[in-house]
């Protein structure tokens, strides 16, 4: 036992042990992908199996060293290339790794693995183990080899053997966990099998292809993948700081074809984000609306003061039934004077019975006015409405100043678009290629839908309609006439009534690409 104290022993021994780790990495991505495809119960006795099964074999093969040894011996000729048996088992192991990662790959790329429906159907339990059995022959073999030419003494070698397997099971659980969890490293692991099998092949027909090419190969593909892994580990993190809903609206993007991240850029991204060639403008639209309501303010789509038809208990009932007879509407506010003295709502066939047969307003009649204010969001209006029984719901500042009311209809205009009333004009008028007609009073997110633009609502603007829009751009009431440009659009003043703009022409110019196309 004197070469006990041998520091060339310990050398060679500490040596072989990094090698075998390095020959038996192989081995052990392709047990892990194995294992993959039986049943989560089983996965990890075929883990243990397969590496136990490669320490007998290599133990095993390492007492044969004669018969090893004679592997080498050429067994026939053919030309000027002469095979061995150890060739014949190289040529047959690179063959079987070729078909098995490129059958394996074929399936992940084509995406089979994922498109199951119903239950999953795992592999045999016998039929998994005995394909680990032929690669751990082959990789065995190699490993043998390797050992037979750099150590002499067989207890060192045997020694090596079992340090190296066990420390690759020790690594084995967290290698396979790591792989199945990631596809890009099971990709990655199965061309590093057509790599391995493809030297395999070459040494068998007597060209020696150095190891170090392909471990530089490998770890500079680990590399790229480790940062690759990395990037994508911070996106998560980066990811799961962002608030609920917009992740969740991400998801639903995805879902109808978007590109990811478009929900986080507002409503224009949401609404250019889903493929066109998936959905009509009319659902792209709706989705975008229903995406984007959280975050408008109620402003936006409640009907203005200015707007609103109300009753006022001072006035004559003859006044009032002319009101209720023009005007289509299923409630109105009842007020003393003016808008801001409400008493409440009352509907209209409640007050046309007061008006026939009492000919007055009967208070009993009347509802107590559910008012919210101003910076409610829309979901909690739309809450209030859902609660309401069919009422309308009035907005008020901080004053207490009525400011508008919102219905049902408000909702849904915000998400699928305008539904004018008997007595009302559309906001939005087509009068030409290009050319539409638009109320100071319309809304920016439905403006924008219609014009197929993005650059008229930020985040960060106090209004919510076209005329407050042109405002902030002039910094003072425009004149008939005055215009801005933005996006290809040009925003003409056409009309101003009691100090604010009623009506702007809107036109697109045409690009220039499309005039030279033309020219």
């Amino acid at each position: 036992m004197e070469w006990l104290s041998d520091p060339n022993i310990w050398v060679g021994f500490l040596t072989l042990v990094v090698l075998e780790i390095v020959l038996g990495i192989d081995n052990l991505i392709f047990i892990a992908i194995l294992a993959e495809k039986l049943p989560p119960h089983q996965r990890d006795k075929a883990r243990l199996l397969g590496l136990g099964l490669a320490m007998l074999m290599r133990l095993g093969l390492l007492t044969m060293i004669s018969w090893i040894v004679s592997l080498t011996e050429p067994l026939f000729t053919m030309g000027s290339l002469s095979f061995s048996g150890r060739d014949l088992i190289l040529l047959l192991g690179g063959l079987f790794l070729l078909f098995k990662a490129t059958v394996e790959l074929h399936e992940r790329v084509e995406g089979k693995t994922h498109a199951q429906a119903g239950p999953v159907e795992f592999a045999a339990f016998g039929v998994v183990v005995a394909q680990i059995i032929a690669l751990d022959a082959v990789f065995s073999l190699d490993s043998v080899i390797t050992a037979v030419g750099m150590v002499d003494e067989l207890g060192v070698m045997m020694a090596a053997v079992v340090v190296s397997m066990g420390v690759m099971l020790f690594a084995s659980k967290p290698l396979t966990r790591f792989v199945n969890a990631h596809p890009t490293v099971v990709v990655l692991c199965l061309s590093f099998l057509l790599m391995i099998g493809l030297s395999l092949i070459a040494e068998g027909f007597g060209f020696h292809i150095p190891k170090s090419y392909l471990y530089a190969a490998i770890g500079f593909s680990v590399l790229i993948e480790a940062l690759n892994q990395l990037a994508h580990r911070n996106f998560a993190k980066h990811q799961s700081h962002l608030p609920l809903r917009e992740r969740t609206a991400d998801a639903v993007l995805r879902l109808l074809g978007a590109t990811p991240g478009a929900a986080a850029g507002g409503t224009a991204d949401a609404k250019d984000a889903l493929r066109e060639d998936a959905f009509e403008p009319e659902e792209r639209n709706m989705v975008s609306g229903v995406l984007s309501l959280s975050q408008r303010s109620i402003r936006s789509i409640m009907t203005n003061r200015s707007d609103i038809s109300w009753i006022d208990l001072e006035a004559d009932a003859a006044t009032i039934r002319t009101q209720l007879l023009d005007t289509p509407h299923g409630f109105f506010p009842v007020c003393r004077g003016e808008l801001d003295d409400i008493v409440g709502v009352a509907r209209a066939k409640d007050l046309m019975a007061d008006l026939t047969h009492a000919g007055q307003v009967d208070p009993a009649h009347v509802r107590p006015p559910i008012i919210v204010p101003d910076a409610s969001g829309v979901l909690q209006v739309m809450d209030t409405l859902k609660r309401s029984h069919g009422q309308v719901v009035l907005i008020a500042d901080e004053y207490g100043t009525i400011q508008g009311l919102v219905t049902p209809i408000d909702i849904l205009e915000a998400i699928a678009g305008e539904f004018p009333d008997e007595d009302e004009l559309p906001v939005v008028r087509v009068e030409g290629q290009d050319r539409w007609r638009v109320d100071g009073s319309a809304d920016l997110h439905y403006l924008e839908q219609v014009l197929g633009t993005d650059a008229l609502v930020s985040e960060n603007d106090d209004y919510t309609s076209l005329a407050g829009f042109m405002l902030e751009r002039f910094g003072t009431l425009p004149e008939v006439g005055q215009a801005v440009e933005l996006d290809k659009l040009r925003f003409e003043v056409a009309e101003v009534l009691d100090r604010r703009i009623a009506t702007v022409l809107v036109t697109r110019s045409a690009p220039a690409v499309r005039q030279a196309r033309g020219a």
